[in-house]
């Protein structure tokens, strides 16, 4: 069960804000890695968060008996690192948030199973925002058995059901 993550981005209060917004929660700062860390909160009984810092910080492991810390690199770059995130707006407002902020985002369909709103924020992270009803096929396509059926079902050749 996911908790938190972190992503990078060149205004990390501004797309805490709008991470938050499409949650309906809240940003903070949140410092204890970069003193330009925020913090973007559900406010859902789990206390889901996204950490978002400068797009130049690495965490580095820290010897002994100490938190990792944040490094400066001066080297932004695209990243592998994404989520899925829920939210209770539909797809036109979702969509509507992206274009307000001239971010890239569209309507996809992963594996022909679930749909995802694919937004790139600030046209370098991507996060796959899930409506209400993309939740419930996210949720229908996630157990041990449909992989099981769809890795059954590669293996004999044939493309994920």
């Amino acid at each position: 069960m996911l908790f938190h993550m972190s992503i990078a981005a060149h205004d990390p209060q501004h797309v805490a804000q709008v991470l938050a917004e499409l949650w309906g929660g809240e940003a903070f700062r949140f410092p204890p890695i970069s003193d330009n860390g925020w913090i973007a909160l559900a406010g859902d009984a789990r206390g889901t968060a996204l950490e978002v810092y400068p797009v130049d910080v690495v965490l580095r492991e820290t010897q002994g008996d100490a938190d990792a810390h944040g490094e400066h690199t001066g080297q932004p770059a695209f990243t592998a690192t994404h989520g899925a995130v829920a939210t209770e707006l539909d797809l036109e407002t979702v969509l509507a948030i992206a274009a307000r902020e001239g971010w890239p985002a569209k309507y996809r369909k992963r594996g022909g199973m679930f749909g995802v709103v694919e937004i790139w924020i600030e046209g370098r992270q991507m996060m796959e925002i899930l409506t209400p009803d993309m939740q419930a096929e996210y949720q229908a396509c996630m157990s041990f058995e449909a992989w099981r059926a769809m890795g059954a079902a590669m293996a004999a050749g044939g493309a994920p059901a």
